[in-house]
C-alpha cells in the first residue's frame, strides 16, 4: 500500500483482514479506545475478518456441571467458591443425568459437550467419574467431549487425552497483571502451565476469561495479547454477571457498547480463533447484543444455561443463527 496508515481501523483492514495477522497489544488498546460513533464500523470490520479467516459456520456447545459448588479457590467472581456467602452449594450429578444432558445438547445441533467441575484440580474420585461419564456418553451420543476440571498434573493430562477428550477448557480469566486482584489462592502462571501441558498432549486448548472485572483498558489489551501468545483453538468471552455474596457482587455490569467493542477488539487480535459467546452476554447485551455480536466477530455460542446462571433458551439462539443465515458447524465426518 502507498502512504502511511495512521487510523487504527485502516491498519486493521490491511494487517488483519488483508494478511490475517492479529493486532498487537498496543493496536488492540487503540481499538478499545475508539469512540462509540465508530462502533458500527468496527463491528463490520470484525465481521469481515471472521468471515474471511473463519468462515460463516457457528460452533454450538452445551455445558454441564458434574460437580457444582464447594470449590476451595477464591475466584472473586464465582459463586461456586466455598469461601463466600453465596447461594451455590456442593452437589454432584449422576452418570444417567450426564448422558441425558449430552443427548439434549446434541438435539440442539451442538457439536461439543463440556463436562465442568468446580475444583482446584481433579482428585482420583473426580477423574473416575469423568472417565465413567465419557464412556457412558460415547455409548449413546455422537458428540465431541470437552472437559474443564481446573489445574492438572501431567499424569492427569495424559489420562484425559487417553479418554479421547477433544478439547480442554481452562481460562486465564484476565490479564497477568490484573489476576492477583481476581484470585489469590493460585497463580496465573499455574493456569498457564496446565494449558501448555494440554497443548503438548494434543488436545485442543480452550482458554478465555471474563471481561468487566475492574480491569483497565490497558489490561484488557494485555489479556488479548496473552491469549494470542497462547494460540488457543477457542476463546470463550464471558462478561461479569455480578453474583450475590461474592467479592465482585457489587461491580457494575459492563455497558453494551463497551462489551461489543471488546468482542470486536478480541476478534482483530485473534483473527483465526474460535471466539465464543459465553456467560453474562444476556445481562450485558440483551437480545440486540446477541445479533450484533454474532455479526461483530463471534463465531461460536454456548446454548442453554451456564454453570450457575440462566442463559437464553437454546431455541432462541438457534432461531437467530437461522435468521442471520449462519450455518451451524457439523460434526467432522471422521467422528
Amino acid at each position: 500500500m502507498t502512504g502511511v496508515l495512521t487510523d487504527i481501523l485502516d491498519i486493521a483492514r490491511d494487517q488483519v483482514l488483508g494478511r490475517g495477522e492479529g493486532l498487537t497489544q498496543e493496536q488492540t488498546l487503540a481499538v478499545l479506545q475508539l469512540p462509540d460513533e465508530r462502533l458500527d464500523e468496527l463491528l463490520q470490520l470484525a465481521h469481515d475478518v471472521r468471515m474471511r479467516w473463519c468462515g460463516p459456520e457457528v460452533e454450538v456447545e452445551g455445558i454441564i456441571s458434574l460437580k457444582t459448588g464447594g470449590c476451595p479457590e477464591d475466584c472473586h467472581f464465582c459463586s461456586q467458591s466455598g469461601l463466600f456467602e453465596s447461594p451455590v452449594r456442593s452437589a454432584w450429578i449422576d452418570i444417567p443425568s450426564l448422558v441425558e444432558a449430552a443427548k439434549q445438547t446434541q438435539k440442539t445441533g451442538a457439536t461439543e459437550f463440556c463436562i465442568v467441575a468446580a475444583v482446584r484440580g481433579p482428585d482420583k474420585r473426580l477423574m473416575s467419574q469423568v472417565a465413567a461419564g465419557i464412556e457412558a456418553i460415547r455409548n449413546e451420543v455422537d458428540i465431541q467431549i470437552a472437559c474443564s476440571l481446573g489445574m492438572l498434573t501431567q499424569e492427569q493430562v495424559d489420562e484425559l487425552a487417553a479418554m479421547g477428550v477433544h478439547r480442554y477448557n481452562h481460562n486465564l480469566e484476565t490479564s497477568r497483571s490484573h489476576f492477583p486482584n481476581v484470585v489469590t489462592t493460585h497463580s496465573w502462571e499455574e493456569r498457564w502451565g496446565t494449558l501448555r501441558m494440554v497443548r503438548d498432549a494434543g488436545m485442543e486448548v480452550c482458554c478465555g476469561g471474563i471481561l468487566g472485572m475492574g480491569e483497565t483498558l490497558e489490561q484488557r489489551a494485555e489479556f488479548a495479547a496473552d491469549l494470542a501468545a497462547l494460540e488457543p483453538d477457542e476463546v470463550p468471552l464471558n462478561f461479569l454477571n455480578p453474583r450475590p455474596g461474592t467479592p465482585f457482587g457489587d461491580l457494575d455490569v459492563m455497558p453494551a457498547t463497551e462489551a461489543l467493542r471488546s468482542v470486536a477488539a478480541f476478534r482483530l487480535a485473534l483473527p483465526k480463533t474460535i471466539l465464543r459467546f459465553a456467560g453474562g452476554r444476556e445481562i450485558t447485551l440483551g437480545d440486540l447484543g446477541a445479533e450484533k455480536g454474532i455479526l461483530g466477530g463471534i463465531n461460536a455460542v454456548i446454548v442453554g444455561n451456564y454453570l450457575t446462571t440462566l442463559g437464553r433458551p437454546a431455541e432462541t439462539d438457534l432461531d437467530l443463527l437461522n435468521e442471520l443465515r449462519m450455518p451451524i458447524k457439523a460434526l467432522n465426518e471422521s467422528l
